[in-house]
């Protein structure tokens, strides 16, 4: 399938035309998450018929470094049951405690972006200063807190592998707005304000299946910068996929990620990376319907720059 590429310049150009800088006054933290309200929570509970729930998070493997994870999750236990017996004196205190520790940016883990991840000329979103992000500190601006009462709103699948008929989108190539004008047409949705835009590329399925590969020399799928004024007209307030949300090989030095690059700083967005899609594309399969219930709720972590989730959606 031809896919239209967007230029360097039209990139560019976007940054401006695109911001939301100052949309929803200057001390805005929110960005695009300002596009929710009681009243869209309220029409999608609505959607919930069954109580049904999905998780569209992956399984967090362990102390097992691969390719595009070289630096894996950590898990060791502080305290273990192996030495507790009946008939133990200390009966009242035997339990197990762990540590685990992650880098969750990258490819492998479900997690949410927060406004601090990504800056653009030394900005982040809404111009603060990428120098507020410090070694020494973190985020001291621009962190994952600001979720704190989580995102519960409509969700959308944009099931594009199966719309193609394929098992999962190339690497290199890319969801565009070809796909999502199919799935409004044959699937009955709009995407709307306000709502969690979930696209599958069946890529995560797909590494499970194959093995990890490394995604510098690869490449990857995702979402094609093509969809970033789509993202403004509808006012989503979260976008996400089953990769890291970027194709690549790109065609510019100056735009590695240019979804992120220009989601996050200029647009004030919210991107959810490696969601586990499979499964709500199993159950949105089984019913024909491809709207939920969805709920993204991050950990309530000062000065960080996002935040491992279970997004949970419900029919």
């Amino acid at each position: 399938m031809e896919r239209y590429r967007v230029n360097e310049s039209e990139l560019l150009g976007w940054i401006d035309s695109l911001s939301n800088w100052g949309r929803w006054g200057k001390d805005d933290e929110l960005g695009t998450l300002n596009n929710l309200s009681a009243e869209l929570t309220r029409r999608a509970m609505e959607l919930v018929q069954e109580g049904t729930a999905v998780s569209c998070a992956a399984p967090l493997v362990f102390n097992e470094a691969s390719v595009d994870a070289p630096r894996a999750p950590v898990h060791f236990m502080v305290g273990a049951g192996e030495a507790y017996r009946p008939g133990d004196e200390m009966v009242g205190q035997q339990m197990a405690t762990d540590f685990f520790g992650l880098i969750f940016h990258g490819h492998t883990v479900t997690h949410l972006d927060s406004h601090a991840h990504f800056m653009w000329n030394g900005y982040m979103y809404n111009g603060r200063p990428a120098s507020s992000v410090k070694m020494n500190g973190g985020a001291t601006e621009g962190d994952i807190s600001v979720t704190h009462k989580g995102i519960i709103t409509r969700g959308v699948l944009v099931d594009a592998a199966r719309m193609r008929g394929v098992d999962f989108i190339e690497r290199g190539d890319g969801i565009g707005l070809a796909d999502i004008e199919k799935a409004e047409k044959e699937c009955g949705f709009r995407v709307g304000k306000g709502d969690v835009l979930l696209m599958r590329t069946g890529q995560l399925a797909e590494r499970q299946r194959s093995g990890p590969v490394d995604v510098l020399e690869s490449g990857s799928s995702g979402p094609l910068p093509e969809l970033l004024p789509f993202f403004r007209e509808r006012d989503i307030s979260v976008m996400g996929t089953d990769t890291g949300n970027d194709v690549r090989p790109t065609q510019s030095d100056l735009f590695v990620n240019p979804v992120h690059q220009i989601f996050i700083p200029a647009m004030g967005g919210w991107i959810l990376d490696n969601a586990w899609l499979e499964d709500l594309a199993e159950e949105c399969a089984k019913r024909g319907r491809w709207e939920f219930l969805i709920n993204i709720l991050p950990l309530r972590l000062k000065n960080v720059t996002g935040s491992p989730v279970n997004p949970v959606a419900v029919f």
